[in-house]
């Protein structure tokens, strides 16, 4: 039944009263937050190393996570968590040869990057991009899929959700980046306990389903009778292989779908911008440790819950409006056999998953409109305390902004039996390659040139458009025999958005480069950034913990290959 009895609400109350109170109380012990705006938005030298790892994972981890990825597992199994097992190797890479950059060139934002490597028309044209990226798709999403997540656990109106979501990630984003670094160590602990409730729950019922108990058994008779629910490379006729294609996630798109999103992007490197680079590194690395253990906690529910389904259970609750199955409903449905007590925990974890998220998103936009927008074009004479006030009010603009639109088309993307972390995931790819492709020469080759930025901004969205709707202008059949394209649901060949990605990268590179040279050849200069070989060179502590990272990895793909 969706319900929450009044233990559970005293439960939700505790967690609710915890993170008020220590955000409260950080927020008084930094005097100067409200003077300074780099304190403000980026808590300058003020993140320890496992505040920063927290932090990143508590922005990262979601709705579209808990209730997407669950989904996603409900439908294709452990293959969804190459995002999440891909990402740990992605945040070394991070930690090794780009936060040096960044730090090393005074870099607190992605478009003061541009400016200083490009010019301010690239600089000016991004932030705006971005902005209108976070809102529109990162709000919108987080907003929409944890109204959902939550209005199915407690039976509270998806719109009630929505709007007490709304204003609790405003009372935190409002405390400014060391407010939200430090709760979000709370929040990771809340999100941790409830993904390993939801866990324990899903596996002790199909324990008990067998005749059996203990959670052992349970994912023991999970794995035979749904091992097709196991396997990480997907062939080329699995339906899911459009999601998934193959090697793909390994050796192609999925690489740079994570080395711009950990990289290059202002709502996470953010965390570890305003620290030293010991610190970051060490932050980073504890993140990556975390992301090795996420699957167990959005995606084996998501699995145990199609057992469920398979088995008898969720046959309504799982249904949408028209009677077709939704699968954003397998996680609110597992966590509904939740006892008293443990509902009102699992409440707690998914309010904090999406809470830190919209926290995290609402001050990267704040930070980018206030100190790329209006300090380098409308006012750039404005003083620090303006600058940190125009933020709070960004926060509260854009949040409305986002509430606005998951109310009016949250459900026409993301509802009706739609997998939203993979909305989320192809939309943000017609835009990363390009990104990427800009920040990566951008960082290593003095040589790419601001006219070369341009192209890969705004060439890498139309090369990415156009092989989106390539397959209703022509037959792609033909690609099918190389794997870059497989049948979709209506029978037509398409290329999988991964792999679009991948053609893309590649495109954008290699116009970059052409660009480039011409302008070098015509003598236009460039302004390279400052690098040292020497900061590349990770202490040894961190060496041997991404060892253990990339050692658990190869065995996590051994295994479930």
């Amino acid at each position: 039944m969706k319900t929450l009895s009044n233990v559970d609400y005293i439960v939700f109350l505790i967690y609710f009263v915890i993170v008020a109170t220590y955000g409260l109380w950080i927020y008084r012990r930094k005097k100067n937050i409200n003077k300074d705006s780099k304190d403000y938005f980026l808590a300058e030298g003020s993140l320890t190393w496992w505040a920063i790892g927290a932090s990143l994972i508590a922005s990262n981890i979601s709705a579209e996570q808990f209730i997407g990825m669950s989904g996603s597992g409900f439908k294709m199994g452990l293959a969804i968590s190459t995002y999440e097992w891909m990402s740990a190797a992605t945040l070394i890479i991070v930690a090794v040869f780009f936060i040096p950059v960044y730090l090393k060139n005074k870099i607190f934002t992605m478009p003061q990057f541009l400016h200083q490597r490009y010019n301010d028309t690239v600089a000016m044209i991004m932030a705006i991009f971005w902005l209108a990226l976070y809102i529109v798709v990162n709000l919108l999403s987080i907003l929409y899929l944890g109204a959902v997540a939550v209005s199915g656990i407690s039976g509270f109106s998806v719109f009630a959700c929505l709007i007490f979501l709304s204003i609790f990630a405003i009372l935190i984003t409002l405390g400014g980046m060391k407010v939200i670094g430090y709760t979000d160590v709370i929040q990771v602990f809340f999100l941790i306990l409830g993904g390993l409730v939801a866990t324990y729950i899903g596996l002790e019922t199909i324990s008990n389903l067998s005749g059996d108990s203990g959670i052992l058994k349970g994912f023991h008779v999970l794995y035979i009778e749904a091992n097709d629910h196991f396997h990480m490379i997907f062939k080329k006729d699995n339906p899911n292989y459009l999601d998934l294609p193959g090697l793909t996630v390994l050796i192609g798109g999925m690489w740079i779908v994570n080395l711009n999103y950990w990289g290059c992007n202002q709502y996470i490197t953010q965390r570890a911008l305003g620290a030293d680079l010991p610190t970051a590194r060490g932050g980073i690395l504890f993140a990556a440790f975390l992301k090795l253990l996420m699957p167990v906690l959005v995606v084996l529910p998501g699995i145990a819950a199609y057992y469920l389904y398979q088995h008898g259970m969720f046959q309504h609750e799982m249904l949408d409006s028209k009677g077709i199955l939704d699968v954003n409903k397998a996680y609110p449905s597992l966590l509904n056999l939740m006892p008293t007590g443990m509902k009102g925990i699992a409440f707690a974890a998914l309010t904090a998953a999406i809470v830190a998220s919209l926290a995290g998103k609402a001050n990267s936009i704040a930070t980018i409109f206030t100190l790329d927008i209006y300090k380098k074009a409308i006012n750039p004479e404005a003083s620090e305390t303006k600058l940190v006030n125009l933020g709070k009010m960004s926060v509260v603009v854009a949040m409305v902004i986002g509430l606005i639109l998951a109310l009016v088309i949250g459900d026409k993307l993301m509802g009706e039996g739609k997998q939203g972390f993979q909305y989320i995931q192809e939309y943000t790819g017609f835009v990363s390659p390009g990104i990427f492709a800009m920040f990566i020469l951008g960082f290593f080759w003095k040589k790419a040139s601001s006219n070369a930025a341009l192209f890969a901004t705004i060439g890498g969205f139309v090369f990415s458009v156009v092989l989106k709707f390539l397959p209703q202008w022509t037959n792609l059949s033909w690609l099918y025999n190389f794997n870059f394209a497989t049948k979709n649901a209506d029978g037509i060949y398409e290329i999988p958005f991964l792999d679009r990605i991948g053609f893309v990268f590649l495109l954008c590179m290699g116009g970059m480069y052409i660009i480039s040279w011409a302008d070098h050849i015509r003598g236009k200069t460039t302004n390279g950034l400052e690098i040292d070989s020497s900061m590349f060179v990770p202490k040894k502590s961190f060496t041997i913990g991404a060892l253990i990272i990339v050692a658990i990895l190869t065995t996590l793909y051994t295994v479930f290959w």
